[in-house]
């Protein structure tokens, strides 16, 4: 199958497509033409791929789960360097959401300080 039909079977952008090629995570050969043709199996690796990163994960963290991507990613138990990598991505995560809280908390302040209420 060709990028766009590709990109219609699984949801993602040809752009999307692309990227996931230059990272190693999908394949593709070229025809004579220049095209790129996909393996019908590609579009449930890269529902797979769209998975984890609806999940949270970054495309560098969906690497780990390179031997389970062609499969029902979700179905077994998960490895231990997966664990770790979700552990790590949610660590992450969380020092984000706090140095935003503290930013928040700041503003807040601010305000109030200067007479405003709100917060």
């Amino acid at each position: 199958m060709r990028i766009g039909e590709l990109a219609a079977a699984t949801g993602a952008t040809p752009r999307a497509l692309r990227h996931y090629e230059q990272q190693g995570l999908i394949t593709s050969e070229r025809a004579a033409n220049g095209y790129r043709e996909y393996d019908a199996g590609t579009a449930v690796r890269v529902r797979n791929i769209r998975h984890l990163l609806e999940a949270g994960l970054v495309l560098e963290d969906v690497r780990v789960f390179l031997p389970c991507l062609d499969g029902d990613v979700t179905a077994g138990p998960a490895s231990a360097v997966a664990l770790g990598v979700v552990r790590g991505r949610l660590a992450v995560l969380d020092a984000r959401i706090a140095a935003q809280t503290a930013v928040r908390d700041r503003l807040a302040a601010a305000l109030r300080e200067a007479g405003d209420g709100a917060s």
